[in-house]
């Protein structure tokens, strides 16, 4: 007999889920990290922040990430990811109104290591739902629209920092900051209105067992002896993901500055270029989410992975015109892939509840390579007199990422 609040509803409660780990993207990540770039120039003049004390503030929010995804797993366990992700946005949200009225970079610092802490255990959890709520054959589906939240975000503060920059003046950037961290704290309380940690705590089944959860208590079982930290699938995934997070940052950083310095085109032009990414960017989360639960994680790796070597080499290879607008669709069309599919293979390798701790694990590893790569290529640039030697860089690295894809093996249950 089917339970009595599963039948009373009609849709299936995941969904619902998703839908709130978008918002949560859209403020822990979309606004707590990635609205930096379009709010620095204008805090810079104001501020009189020189180029060592602007990379000093995007590291430190790399650091905060860093240090979140460290105690994640074990605050999850503690907690569920309904009330850690609250108490993390709101620690996002707080810390960004509070960058409004700061006027050292001291204080700036400080604030944005926080934000990058909240941020850092927002998403980590966010993404662990996935494999909470849904089973193998939509979780990368799941992980994807979650994943879209990023891209939003990306699209709306390529619109809406420069109105309120226009409109304010030059202190603009402190309103803008003001109302990101407003809309993310009204996030974090529609997320402890919304999130739920599994389908139990409604009385709902796992998808695909019987519906007093017979199964997954089974499963569930034989998933919490695994220690992730012996488990060698989860060090391939891990070796994937660091690949990722050096190569995807190389292009996100300095594709603009490439654009406008080698190839002489103007800023408003480069940034164009840019929004584009943002926009084609929306559907790499759920397309390729949703390719890798029907023809496999590793396949999915691989055709991203061969997107993103395919960009890299084009910009690398100084080619005019058209093969830009290749390199930028190539770039922007599987740009969150990879994130999404990671929070899916995690599920599939460490089951539901290790996935969390395992994502949080990984995830330590993709920031370590997202630290090391704008260095490395920033270095590289500087001897070579060019960019085109970081751009080849990311492009070995992506095939040996294709590589390494290719023989990660189906996961044992």
């Amino acid at each position: 007999m089917p339970h009595p609040t599963f039948r009373r509803r009609p849709f299936y409660y995941g969904w619902v889920i998703v839908a709130a780990g978008a918002l949560s993207t859209i403020a822990c990540l979309g606004f707590g990290r990635f609205a930096l770039g379009m709010l620095l120039p204008s805090m810079a003049a104001t501020l009189q922040l020189s180029y060592a004390q602007m990379g000093f503030i995007s590291t430190g929010n790399f650091i905060g990430y860093l240090v979140a995804v460290l105690f994640s797993g074990a605050m999850v366990a503690r907690f569920g990811q309904r009330k850690f992700i609250f108490f993390c946005l709101l620690l996002v949200g707080l810390t960004m109104a509070l960058l409004s009225r700061s006027w050292t970079f001291a204080a700036l610092l400080a604030l944005y290591v926080l934000t990058g802490i909240g941020s850092g255990g927002a998403n980590v959890s966010t993404m662990s739902l996935a494999s909470a709520w849904f089973g193998k054959a939509n979780r990368g589906k799941a992980a994807g629209f979650m994943s879209t939240g990023i891209g939003i975000a990306i699209v709306f503060a390529g619109f809406f920092i420069p109105y309120v920059n226009r409109a304010s003046g030059a202190e603009g950037w402190r309103s803008s900051w003001l109302f990101l961290g407003s809309f993310v704290l009204v996030v974090a309380f529609l997320c402890l209105a919304i999130l739920r940690n599994k389908p139990g705590d409604l009385g709902l089944a796992f998808p695909g067992e019987n519906d007093h959860g017979t199964a997954a208590g089974t499963r569930h079982t034989a998933s919490r002896k695994l220690n992730i930290y012996r488990s060698k699938p989860i060090y391939h995934l891990g070796a994937i993901y660091f690949l990722f997070g050096f190569t995807y940052v190389i292009y996100a950083t300095f594709i603009v500055t490439t654009l406008v310095k080698e190839r002489g085109m103007s800023e408003a032009l480069a940034g164009n270029f840019w929004s584009v990414v943002g926009f084609l960017s929306l559907f790499s989360g759920p397309v390729f989410g949703s390719l890798s639960d029907k023809l496999g994680r590793k396949t999915g790796m691989v055709i991203v992975f061969s997107f993103q070597f395919l960009a890299y080499l084009l910009v690398a290879s100084g080619l005019p015109g058209i093969f830009l607008y290749l390199s930028i669709f190539c770039y922007g069309l599987v740009a969150w892939s990879i994130p999404a599919i990671m929070a899916a293979s995690v599920g599939d390798y460490a089951g539901p509840e290790n996935a969390a701790k395992a994502l949080g694990f990984i995830t330590l590893i993709f920031g370590l390579g997202q630290i090391s790569g704008p260095a490395i290529a920033g270095v590289l640039a500087q001897h070579s007199g060019s960019f085109s030697s970081s751009f080849y860089m990311a492009a070995a690295l992506a095939a040996a990422a294709i590589l390494l894809s290719a023989m990660l093996k189906a996961p044992h249950h």
